[in-house]
């Protein structure tokens, strides 16, 4: 399998010193987890290297033969603008650096400098570069509504425009190695979307999803980071963890938001320092896997209680997409409905049956709680007592109940009763004929369905219309 570089872009380091040269790499590549490395001991060769490679990032000795360090930062700043370049220096010279940084380095480091730090300046040079690039993504998307995989997107079955907006978001930041969170109720799809991301990340690994809720500290440890043999009672064997078996690939956490308290700052420690350590184990491994994660919890609540670190939080909001509910996307509805009808025939053996027009009129007035995952079952269970040719409306009457499409409307109105502000009120048949032509254009005509979204059976609303 080959593994995954990082960052998708070239990160070229010129040094005339090769020992330094060779010590810088494997700090990079060790601690840094940076893999996509080019080298270069003879600064003439470094303009032709930027010409022929895909090169983000430009670490810069300051003295060396031939062209100085100086010299090729005002050719690359020229040259290539969009290339970052950070100036390594043998002397602590403030004058220097305050020049270099004029001149249009994106930092400078003298070469004695702690190797964390030096890490941290590159992995922020890289996290800057992907930055920009994402936002010059996201600006061609969206000005130009345009979609460059659409066939990645091809399971999640929709023609809704919010949605479409949220596949051009996660088009542009896939290729970034930061975490993506997704957020959004209860059977809105979200591990679909986690599979779409992974694919258009182009790893090479593979996708492991671990749901987290309900797993303790202990639990949660061991699943994610494995254990060496011996590391407690009953560990004949070495067992790899998710991480591991994820490696050049995507590792998709879900429910996130019900992670206790202990495992949150595993999973913190795991984002910041890219390194994990099995159970009984004191030797670290590298994380190459790309982290999604999704809730259907209310983070903001769960970190005003307490429940859950707002450090954490910000380290996941990297990437954000939220998906809508099914009821703000009741476009989706016939689209839905036709292919639920066609799965479910070919799982039970039957003839796809032909739904009634009013179904999707009946559908759209309910508000879907379970989301589309409701609205699978719902058709799963229709299909499933169906005989004739066309379906039976009987089991979604039964299931969407007399106003249990609108379970908070009785809540809202008590929180803000709409005739509180008019100096005048309207009177019983003012208020009565609005609410039936409202309820009458929702339903398209259909006055059964009308009639169960006011509460009040089919004759008594016939009678009033009349």
């Amino acid at each position: 399998m080959e593994k995954k570089l990082f960052p998708s872009f070239g990160v070229l380091l010129v040094d005339d010193e090769l020992p330094w040269l060779r010590s810088l790499s494997l700090t990079l590549e060790g601690p840094g987890g940076v893999t996509n490395l080019l080298q270069c001991q003879d600064s003439r060769e470094v303009m032709p290297i930027l010409e022929q490679n895909d090169v983000g990032l430009v670490l810069l000795d300051l003295t060396m033969p031939h062209i100085s360090g100086e010299e090729l930062l005002g050719q690359i700043v020229t040259e290539y603008p969009q290339i970052r370049v950070i100036i390594l220096s043998g002397m602590n010279q403030l004058e220097t650096a305050v020049n270099c940084m004029r001149a249009g380095a994106f930092d400078y480091f003298v070469k004695t400098v702690e190797e964390e730090r030096l890490v941290d300046g590159v992995r922020r040079a890289i996290r800057m570069i992907e930055l920009e690039s994402e936002n010059r993504a996201i600006r061609r998307r969206f000005f130009h509504d345009q979609l460059d995989t659409p066939e990645v997107f091809a399971p999640i079955i929709t023609n809704n425009a919010a949605m479409r907006a949220r596949f051009q978001y996660l088009e542009a930041v896939a290729p970034s190695s930061q975490p993506i969170l997704i957020t959004g109720e209860s059977g809105v799809g979200k591990e679909l979307v986690a599979q779409a991301i992974h694919t258009l990340s182009c790893n090479s690994g593979s996708l492991v999803s671990v749901n987290v809720a309900g797993l303790d500290d202990n639990v949660f440890a061991d699943t994610l980071f494995g254990h060496v043999r011996g590391a407690f009672t009953g560990a004949d064997n070495v067992r790899k963890g998710m991480v591991e078996k994820a490696a050049g690939g995507t590792l998709f956490l879900d429910e996130i938001g019900d992670l206790n308290s202990a495992s949150q700052v595993k999973l913190l420690r795991l984002l910041q320092n890219g390194e994990y350590y099995p159970l009984g184990s004191d030797q670290p491994k590298q994380m190459t896997a790309r982290v999604v994660v999704a809730t259907h919890a209310d983070l903001d609540a769960k970190m005003a209680a307490g429940e859950f670190r707002r450090d954490l939080y910000y380290r996941l909001y990297s990437h954000h997409v939220n998906l809508p509910p099914l009821r703000e996307r009741k476009d989706d509805l016939p689209l839905l409905l036709e292919s639920f009808l066609a799965e479910a025939a070919v799982k039970l053996g039957k003839k796809k049956p032909t739904p009634p027009k009013e179904l999707a009129v009946l559908l759209s007035t309910y508000s879907f709680p379970g989301n589309i995952r409701e609205l699978e079952a719902m058709v799963y269970d229709a299909v499933s007592q169906h005989n004739g040719k066309t379906l039976s409306m009987k089991s979604f009457l039964k299931r969407i109940g007399t106003q249990a499409q609108y379970p908070s409307v009785e809540q809202s109105l008590i929180a803000e009763n709409p005739f509180s502000r008019l100096d005048d009120l309207p009177t019983l048949q003012q208020v009565g004929k609005l609410l039936i032509d409202e309820a009458m254009q929702r339903s398209t005509g259909n006055q059964s369905i009308a009639a169960r979204l006011l509460g009040i059976s089919q004759p008594a609303l016939s009678k009033r219309l009349k």
